[in-house]
């Protein structure tokens, strides 16, 4: 371990999956330097025999509890044994609740896991999740007319992660790859209406990952231009010629994560279907 940084135990405990809590408490842990949390991750826990392995963790190796639990008697007990512990303990989700219920005026159901309900919700990002792994990397050119948001951009740029989060909102998002030398496909250039979007990052940063790329697959299939900068340079000119000839934008991920990426790419898709 890292001497120069503070290591603690973190123990999620929810009723569900725990995504809640993990985007929470890595969200919480990012704002502080040198700390690194070490996260014990309990979801679906649901009874007193569930709980009681999660307890025994927390004896173990005491630390902060960040919980979502609905069921009030389970709830009860585990914060019962963190005051006698003497461990800090919260549930994320009560001041959520409490404005809600000031603000609604109507009483929480108390509904486990109610946020992964067999909807209609769910199910568009299904479809969306199998469209978009089915349309990754230039795939299934007929299918791109389907599409709500196509991505392109050469190699490295996070087209394919900023499509599966994407897909996680319900969004169909397609990716399709500029390849020095290859034309564009005439099924993008014929797309009408739909929403393409253009990635690129420094040459700097294009350069580094696919360097790293290269040497995890041991060299295999990669010839010595696709880690030259001077020819990253000119495949990131040819994605601006290309957007700017069709008028699509453009985003530069070169200091941004897939979430930002993504929330922007949002912001332009509603602006766009407000305009068709």
């Amino acid at each position: 371990m890292n001497k120069n940084r503070h290591y603690f135990h973190l123990h999620l405990v929810s009723d569900s999956t725990g995504e809640t809590l993990m985007t929470v408490a890595r969200a919480a842990t990012a704002q502080y330097e040198n700390i690194q949390e070490i996260e014990h991750v309990y979801p679906l826990v649901r009874s007193h025999k569930q709980l009681d392995r999660v307890i025994s963790e927390i004896e173990s190796a005491p630390g902060i509890v960040l919980y979502t639990l609905v069921d009030t008697e389970i709830s009860s007990r585990l914060e019962r044994i963190c005051r006698e512990l003497g461990v800090p303990f919260v549930n994320i989700l009560d001041p959520v609740f409490a404005v809600f219920q000031s603000y609604l005026n109507v009483t929480q159901t108390h509904r486990v896991g109610g946020q992964h309900e067999l909807d209609a919700e769910y199910f568009k990002r299904m479809e969306a999740l199998n469209y978009t792994m089915m349309h990754d990397d230039g795939q299934l050119w007929e299918g791109l007319a389907a599409a709500d948001i196509v991505l392109v951009g050469i190699s490295r740029t996070s087209k394919t992660p900023t499509c599966i989060y994407l897909a996680n909102r319900g969004i169909k998002a397609a990716n399709v790859p500029l390849i020095p030398n290859i034309p564009v496909p005439h099924q993008l250039l014929a797309l009408e209406g739909k929403l393409i979007v253009g990635l690129v990052a420094s040459a700097e940063r294009i350069q580094q990952i696919r360097r790293n790329r290269v040497l995890s697959l041991n060299s295999e299939g990669y010839n010595d231009s696709y880690t030259d900068r001077k020819e990253i340079a000119q495949e990131i000119n040819m994605t601006r010629r290309l957007c700017s000839e069709h008028d699509w934008p453009i985003i530069d991920v070169t200091r941004r994560s897939v979430e930002e990426t993504a929330a922007e790419i949002l912001t332009l898709y509603k602006d766009h279907k407000l305009r068709n």
